[in-house]
C-alpha cells in the first residue's frame, strides 16, 4: 500500500515539473473563473454595416444619353419638294432634290442640291431625268414615289440613304404662314427680287422657289436652299418658339416622311447646334455637268462623276 502511494506522489510532481518547464498551468487552473459572471459588463453586439453597392445607374443613363445625342453616326436624309397639284393628283415631279447628311458629334449638317434635269439611270425605267423617278413610281403605284427616288439617288450617287421627307409644294404656303413668314437675305438679285432683305409670306415663298421665267435649274436650287435656311433660322429663333405648335401641325399635314420618332430628338439637337456652327450648303454646279439634247429633243444634264465624287467624299464620307 505504501509503495502505491509513493508512485502516485512521484507521478503528480513529475507532471507539475513538466508544466513548469513549458511555462503553463493545468487546464483546470486556467479555466477557473476569477469573478462572478454577474459582475461582468453586459455584452452588446456591434451592428454590422451592410456593404452597399454604389449606385452607378445614373452614370450609365448619362452615358447612354450622350451616346444617343452625339454618337458619331451619320444620318442621311433625302429632302424632296414635289410640284404635284390637285388637278394632277400625287403624280408630280420632284422640282427640289436635296441630299442631306447629319453628324451630331461634329456637329455637321450638309445639304447637296441635285439638278432636277440630271440625266441618270432610273431603276426599272431606264435613262431619264432624275426628277421623273417620283412621277413614274406614283403612276404605277401611288405612294411609292419617295422610295423610288430614294433608290435612284442611292444607286447613282453611291450614298446610303434610308430616310426621306417629301413636302408638297402647295403645302409650303401653310407651313411658311404658320411661322408668320420668313426673312431671306439676297446678296445679289435673284429672280424677280433685288438684293437685300425680303420678308416673304407663304404664297410669296412658293413663288420665289418655283419661279422659272428668269432663271435656270441651278438658280432654282439656290433659291430652294435660301428658303430652307431662312426657315431653319426662323425655327431656331427663341422669339418664334410660341409658333411651333401651329408650325408642327401645318408640317404634319404637308410632309410625308419615314423618319422614325426615335430619330427626331437627335436630329433636332443637331440642328440646334448647327445654328451656331452653320450649315454646309452646296449644289452640283455647271462645271460638274455637261448639257446635251436627247434624241427626243429634251434638254438635260449629263453628270461628270469625276468632278462630283470628290464633293460627295467631303460631304458624306470617303467610304460612302
Amino acid at each position: 500500500m505504501k509503495v502505491k502511494v509513493h508512485f502516485t506522489v512521484l507521478a503528480f510532481y513529475h507532471v507539475k515539473f513538466i508544466l513548469y518547464l513549458y511555462n503553463t498551468v493545468s487546464m483546470l487552473e486556467a479555466t477557473q473563473p476569477t469573478r462572478r459572471m454577474d459582475r461582468f459588463q453586459p455584452f452588446r453586439p456591434l451592428p454590422v454595416k451592410k456593404h452597399r453597392r454604389k449606385k452607378t445607374w445614373w452614370l450609365v443613363l448619362i452615358a447612354l444619353l450622350c451616346l444617343y445625342f452625339i454618337a458619331p453616326l451619320r444620318t442621311n436624309i433625302l429632302l424632296l419638294g414635289t410640284d404635284d397639284a390637285p388637278e394632277r393628283g400625287s403624280a408630280g415631279r420632284t422640282d427640289t432634290i436635296i441630299l442631306t447628311s447629319i453628324v451630331p458629334l461634329k456637329p455637321y449638317i450638309g445639304m447637296l442640291s441635285i439638278p432636277r434635269d440630271l440625266w441618270v439611270q432610273v431603276p426599272g425605267v431606264g435613262e431619264q431625268r432624275i426628277n421623273t423617278a417620283y412621277f413614274f413610281a406614283e403612276v404605277n403605284q401611288p405612294g411609292s414615289g419617295a422610295d423610288a427616288t430614294l433608290g435612284t439617288v442611292a444607286e447613282n450617287f453611291d450614298v446610303p440613304v434610308r430616310y426621306y421627307a417629301v413636302i408638297h409644294m402647295l403645302g409650303l404656303v401653310s407651313v411658311v404662314d404658320a411661322l408668320g413668314g420668313v426673312d431671306i437675305q439676297l446678296d445679289s438679285a435673284i429672280g424677280e427680287l433685288p438684293a437685300g432683305i425680303h420678308h416673304l409670306n407663304g404664297l410669296q415663298a412658293l413663288t420665289f422657289v418655283r419661279e422659272r421665267n428668269t432663271s435656270d435649274d441651278f438658280n432654282r436650287m439656290l433659291r430652294a436652299q435660301i428658303l430652307l435656311s431662312a426657315t431653319l433660322n426662323k425655327l431656331l429663333t427663341p422669339s418664334t418658339w410660341h409658333l411651333l405648335p401651329s408650325f408642327t401641325l401645318a408640317l404634319m399635314q404637308t410632309v410625308d416622311t419615314n423618319i422614325p420618332l426615335w430619330q427626331w430628338p437627335r436630329l433636332l439637337f443637331a440642328m440646334l447646334r448647327a445654328f451656331v456652327f452653320g450649315v454646309d450648303n452646296r449644289t452640283i454646279t455647271y462645271e460638274m455637268v455637261t448639257p446635251f439634247q436627247t434624241s427626243q429633243g429634251a434638254q438635260v444634264l449629263a453628270p461628270n462623276w469625276d468632278a462630283i465624287h470628290p464633293m460627295l467624299d467631303e460631304m458624306f464620307g470617303k467610304w460612302r
